[in-house]
C-alpha cells in the first residue's frame, strides 16, 4: 500500500518550504516555530521525501530543500522513525536516483548518506548491492546518481566498508569501480577514481589484492581531457607514494615527468594536487636519488607557482595600500591556543633550537586556506631541506631576474622564494646574503603593501645571520625598518612585522637592550592604532621582548611606558573575553622580567587570575553535576590565570607570600592538581613548584595531601605534565630537608623507571635526574640503596646542562649516596667521571666532594688498575680530569 499525502497538509508544507526562502528575519522565526511543531507529526518527513521525489512540478530549489530539512530530521530523530515512515523514505530515494535534475541526485545522495551513517549500513542490507547494480544502468542519471551516492557512502564509511561487520563489500565494489574508470562519461570515470581513492591510505585488502589493475587504470587517464578526472589522477598517486611506493618506483621516472605537466596543468585545482606530489616525494628516504636529475625541470616550475594568482590578489585586497582604520571582521581572527608552562632547564648551548618555531611558514594564511603558492613555497622549502646546497645552482640563476623584476607581483614571488630556502640553503646563501639583506632591508619600503608584507617574512627567516654580523651592519637599519612597518598604515604589512620582529627578538636577545627605549614607543604607539587581530600579535611581541631582554626591561622609564597601556586593556577586557589570553601570557612574560618593577600593579593581576580559576571550577562543577543545564566551561581561562600566576610568583619572588596569604589559592590549587584535563594538571604543577620557591610557607600545610598526586601524575605518557609534576617534587625536596623522608617512597620508584626508559624526552629526562639527585640530597639513606638502578642514565643525561643551582644541588646529591653506597657506582664509574668533568666551574666544598670520590676510587683500586682503567678515556676528559683533580 502505497503511502499518499493529504492535499490540504501537502499545500501547507509547500507554504512553509517557500516561506523559508524569505530573507525576511521575522518570517525565518515563524518557519522554525512551525518546523518544531510539524516534526511532532511522524508522517511530516513522509511530505518531504514526497516534495522531494515526487512534486516534478514544483521548481528544483524548492524540492531540494524539502530533502535538506529531511535530512536534518534523519540526523536529530531517525531513531524514533516509526518503521513504516522509515521504508518509505529509503525505498523512494533508491527509486529516484535517476531524477532528471543533477540537484535532486546530489540532495538524495546526501539524504542516502545520511540515514546510512545513522549505523544503517548494517540495518539497509540492500542499500550497497542496490546502488551497485544501478550502475549497470543504460539511464546516465541513474548511473551518475547511484555513484554520487557511492562517493559519499564511501567518504563517510570507508573503515565499515572494509570490515567483516559487512561482509567486506569492498571485496565486490573496488573491482566494480575499476571497471567505470574507461566510461565514456568523465563525471563518471571521476566518481570511480573518487569511489577508490577513498581506501588508499587505509590500505584497505581489496584494493591491495588489485593494485597493479588500479595503477594501470590510473596510468591509462593520466591525459584525460577532463579536470576533475586529473586532479582525482594526481590525488590517487600522491596518496600511491605514501603507502606504496614500491608499486610507483619501476614507473618513477615517467610519474615525475606527468606530475611536472600536471603542476602547470591549466587548472588550478589539478595544479595544486600535484604540486602535494613534490611535499610527498621529499619525505620519501628515495627523493634525492629519483628527483636529482630531475630539479632542472622542477624548480623553475615551483618558482613559477609561488607567484600571487590574479584571484589571490582580488581576495588579498592586493590594491588597496591603507586599511588600518577599517575594523576586523570577527571571522578574520583565527582561534588562538595557550601553550601550557613547561619547566625546562638551561643548556650548553645559549640559543634555543628553532623547532618550535615550525608554524612560521608562510605569510599570507589568513587568506585561503590552501592554494597552489601556498604549496609550491612549501614544497621548496622542504626540498631545500633535502638537496641543501645543491638546490641553488638551478635557483640562484632564476632569483636574480626576480628580485629586481619592474613587475611587483614577480619580485614579490622572489622575495618568497628566498624565504622558502632559508632553511635548507643558509650555509650556502651565506655569501650573498651582505649583499641581498640590505635589498631585502629596501623592499621593506616598496610602494605595494604584499610586497613589504613579504619582505617582513623573509628578513624574519635570515634573522639569526643578521643578529651573528656585528650589531650596527644590519641589525640596526633591519630592526628601525621593521619598527616603522609596524606602524604601517596597512593591517597585513602590520601584521607580518609584529610577527617577524617577535623571531628578530628571539634571536637577538639581549642586543636589544641599547634601543628598549625606541623599540617601546613604537610598540606602545601600535596599541593606539590596531584593529582586534593585529592587538593579539602585538601582545605576543610584548611578551617575546620581555622574555628576551629579561630583567633590563626593570627601569623606570620602561615600567612606565609600557605598563599603563596593557593594564588599560586589562581593565577594558571582561573576564568571558577570549582576548585575556594573550593578554595574560604577555603579561606573565612581562611580570617575569620585571620582577619587584612588577610591584605596584600586581595586587589586581593576582586577584583577577584567582577569579578567574575560580569561575571555572565552580562552572566545571555545575556542569558535571547537572550536565544538562549548564554548559562545559572553557578551562583554557584556568590555565592562562595558573600560568600568569606562576609568571608573577616567579617575577615577584618573597613579594607574592602577602598574596597568597590574603587569597585561597592552595585550596584552588587542590582542585586544579586533580582535574581531568592535562593542560590543566600541567600548569598547576608549574605553579606548585613557583610557590614552593617563592613562599613555602603556604605550601608547607598541605604538603601531606599534594605528594601523593604528585606521585600519580609521574606517568610519562603525559609528558608534560609528568615533567612539572617530577620539577615540583625537586623544589619541594629542597624546603622540606630531612622531612621529606615520609614521602620518598611515593615517587622515587617511578622516577627511577622515567629515567631507564628508552625515548624519554631530553628535558623530562634531565628534570628526572635533577630531581632524584635532589631527594638524594635530603634523604641519602632512602635513596642510595638504589643507586645503581639510575647511576648511568642519571650520569648522561646532566652532563649537558649548564653549571646551575638545580644542577648544584643533584650532584651534592650523588655524591652524598655514593658516600652511602659506593658500591653502588663502581660499575658505571668513567660515566660518574664524565659528569663530574662537565662542571665549569663547581663550587669549593662541592669540588671537594668530587676530588674526595675520584682519589679514593684511586687509591681503592691501585695505581695499575687505574691507569688501565683512565686509558679509556677519551683525551679530552683525561686532560680535565687530571687538570682540575690531579688523577
Amino acid at each position: 500500500m502505497d503511502w499518499q499525502p493529504d492535499q490540504q497538509g501537502l499545500q501547507q508544507v509547500l507554504q512553509l518550504l517557500k516561506d523559508s526562502q524569505s530573507p525576511n528575519t521575522a518570517t525565518q522565526r515563524i518557519v522554525q516555530d512551525k518546523l518544531k511543531q510539524l516534526n511532532q507529526f511522524p508522517d511530516f518527513n513522509n511530505y518531504l521525501i514526497f516534495v522531494l521525489t515526487r512534486l516534478k512540478t514544483e521548481d528544483e530549489p524548492t524540492r531540494s530543500l524539502s530533502g535538506l530539512i529531511l535530512k536534518n530530521n534523519v540526523k536529530a530523530h531517525y531513531q524514533s522513525f516509526p518503521p513504516p515512515v522509515a521504508d518509505f523514505i529509503k525505498q523512494e530515494c533508491l527509486n529516484n536516483l535517476g531524477d532528471a535534475s543533477s540537484l535532486i541526485r546530489a540532495t538524495i545522495g546526501i539524504l542516502i548518506t545520511t540515514i546510512a551513517s545513522k549505523g544503517e549500513l548494517q540495518m539497509w542490507p540492500e542499500l550497497l548491492p542496490q546502488l551497485c547494480s544501478l550502475l549497470n544502468s543504460e539511464d546516465y542519471n541513474t548511473c551518475e546518481g547511484a555513484f554520487g551516492a557511492l562517493q559519499k557512502i564511501c567518504e563517510d564509511s570507508s573503515e565499515l566498508l572494509d570490515s567483516d561487520a559487512l561482509n567486506r563489500p569492498l571485496n565486490i565494489m573496488i573491482p566494480k569501480f575499476l571497471q567505470f574508470f574507461k566510461h565514456c562519461s568523465p563525471k563518471i570515470r571521476s566518481h570511480a577514481i573518487a569511489c577508490v581513492n577513498q581506501f588508499i591510505m587505509d590500505r584497505a585488502q581489496a584494493l591491495m589484492d588489485n593494485i597493479d589493475t588500479f595503477i594501470e587504470h590510473l596510468f591509462a587517464l593520466a591525459v584525460d581531457d577532463d579536470p576533475e578526472v586529473r586532479k582525482n589522477v594526481c590525488r590517487a598517486l600522491v596518496m600511491l607514494l605514501e603507502v606504496r611506493i614500491d608499486r610507483l618506483i619501476p614507473h618513477m621516472h615517467s610519474i615525475i615527468q606527468y606530475m611536472l605537466q600536471r603542476t602547470q596543468d591549466h587548472d588550478e585545482n589539478v595544479a595544486l594536487e600535484a604540486c602535494e606530489f613534490w611535499l610527498t616525494l621529499a619525505e620519501q628516504p628515495i627523493c634525492k636519488e629519483v628527483l636529482a636529475s630531475h630539479l632542472v625541470q622542477l624548480i623553475p616550475i615551483l618558482v613559477n607557482g609561488m607567484k600571487y594568482s590574479e584571484i589571490d590578489i582580488i581576495l588579498l585586497k592586493g590594491d588597496v595600500e591603507e586599511d588600518e582604520a577599517v575594523p576586523d571582521s570577527e571571522q578574520d581572527i583565527k582561534p588562538r591556543f595557550h601553550k601550557s608552562r613547561t619547566v625546562t632547564l638551561p643548556h650548553e648551548a645559549e640559543r634555543p633550537d628553532g623547532s618550535e618555531d615550525a608554524e612560521d611558514d608562510d605569510d599570507d594564511d589568513a587568506l585561503s586556506d590552501w592554494n597552489l603558492r601556498k604549496c609550491s613555497a612549501a614544497a621548496l622549502d622542504v626540498l631545500a631541506n633535502v638537496f641543501r646546497e645543491e638546490l641553488l645552482p638551478h635557483l640562484l640563476p632564476l632569483l636574480k631576474g626576480l628580485l629586481f623584476h619592474p613587475e611587483w607581483v614577480v619580485k614579490e614571488s622572489g622575495i618568497l622564494v628566498l624565504g622558502a630556502i632559508a632553511e635548507g640553503c643558509m650555509q650556502g646563501m651565506v655569501p650573498y646574503l651582505p649583499e641581498l639583506i640590505p635589498h631585502l632591508i629596501q623592499c621593506l619600503s616598496d610602494k605595494k603593501a604584499l610586497v613589504r608584507s613579504i619582505a617582513c617574512w623573509t628578513l624574519s627567516r635570515y634573522a639569526h645571520w643578521v643578529v651573528s654580523q656585528p650589531p650596527d651592519m644590519h641589525l640596526k637599519p633591519l630592526m628601525t625598518e621593521l619598527l616603522k612597518r609596524i606602524l604601517d598604515g596597512n593591517k597585513r604589512v602590520q601584521e607580518a612585522a609584529c610577527s617577524a620582529f617577535a623571531t628578530l627578538e628571539e634571536e637577538a636577545c639581549t642586543e636589544l637592550v641599547p634601543y628598549l627605549s625606541y623599540i617601546l614607543d613604537t610598540l606602545v604607539f601600535a596599541f593606539g592604532k590596531y584593529q582586534h587581530k593585529n592587538l593579539l600579535i602585538l601582545y605576543d611581541a610584548i611578551g617575546t621582548l620581555a622574555d628576551s631582554v629579561g630583567h633590563h626591561l626593570n627601569q623606570p622609564e620602561y615600567i612606565q611606558k609600557l605598563m599603563p597601556p596593557l593594564i588599560q586593556k586589562w581593565n577594558e577586557l571582561k573576564d568571558e573575553d577570549k582576548d585575556l589570553f594573550p593578554l595574560l601570557e604577555c603579561l606573565s612574560s612581562v611580570a617575569t622580567a620585571l620582577q619587584s618593577g612588577f610591584l605596584p600593579y600586581c595586587e589586581p593581576v593576582y586577584q583577577r587570575c584567582v577569579t578567574l580559576v575560580q569561575k571555572t571550577l565552580a562552572q566545571a562543577m555545575m556542569y558535571t553535576q547537572h550536565p544538562e543545564q549548564y554548559e562545559a566551561p572553557d578551562k583554557d581561562f584556568m590555565i592562562v590565570a595558573l600560568d600568569l600566576l606562576s609568571g608573577l610568583a616567579e617575577g615577584l619572588g618573597g613579594h607574592v607570600e602577602q598574596l597568597v596569604a590574603r587569597s585561597n589559592i592552595m585550596t584552588l590549587l587542590f582542585q586544579c592538581m586533580q582535574d581531568s584535563m592535562p593542560e590543566v594538571r600541567q600548569s598547576s604543577f608549574a605553579l606548585l613548584g613557583d610557590l614552593t620557591k617563592a613562599c613555602f610557607i603556604h605550601v608547607k600545610p598541605c604538603i601531606a595531601e599534594f605528594m601523593p598526586i604528585l606521585g600519580t601524575n609521574l606517568n610519562p605518557e603525559f609528558i608534560s605534565v609528568c615533567n612539572n609534576a617530577t620539577w615540583a617534587i625537586g623544589e619541594i625536596c629542597m624546603q622540606m630537608g630531612a622531612e621529606m623522608q615520609p614521602y620518598v617512597q611515593m615517587v622515587l620508584n617511578n622516577l627511577v623507571e622515567i629515567i631507564n626508559r628508552p625515548n624519554t624526552p631530553k628535558t623530562l629526562l634531565e628534570n628526572t635526574a635533577i630531581t632524584i639527585g635532589r631527594l638524594g640530597y635530603v634523604c641519602p639513606q632512602e635513596v642510595a640503596p638504589m643507586l645503581q638502578q639510575f647511576i648511568r642514565p642519571w650520569c648522561t643525561s646532566l652532563r649537558n646542562i649548564r653549571d646551575n643551582e638545580e644542577k648544584d644541588s643533584a650532584f651534592r646529591g650523588i655524591c652524598m649516596m655514593i658516600g652511602v653506597n659506593p658500591g653502588g657506582v663502581v660499575q658505571d664509574f668513567i660515566f660518574f667521571c664524565d659528569a663530574v668533568a662537565s662542571w665549569v666551574s663547581p663550587k669549593d666544598d662541592l669540588r671537594d666532594m668530587f676530588y674526595k670520590i675520584l682519589h679514593g676510587f684511586k687509591d681503592q683500586v691501585g695505581e695499575e688498575n687505574w691507569q688501565q682503567f683512565s686509558e679509556q678515556f677519551p683525551p679530552l676528559l683525561k686532560e680535565r680530569l687530571a687538570a682540575f683533580y690531579g688523577v
